[in-house]
């Protein structure tokens, strides 16, 4: 049985992504300044990955 392609190459996994999971938002968000102590994590603004 042969293998999915998406399965074989390792260095697949390490390009970028173009969606971010919440706490890598709120990091994003807390280093341009636009995060503020207390908010809650839930409706956040996009944010593309750097």
């Amino acid at each position: 049985m042969a293998q999915h392609k998406s399965l074989k190459a390792a260095s697949r996994i390490a390009t970028r992504r173009n969606v971010l999971k919440r706490f890598e938002r709120v990091n994003l968000l807390i280093a341009k300044g636009k995060w503020k102590e207390g908010q809650r994590g839930l409706g956040l603004p996009k944010t593309k990955p750097e």
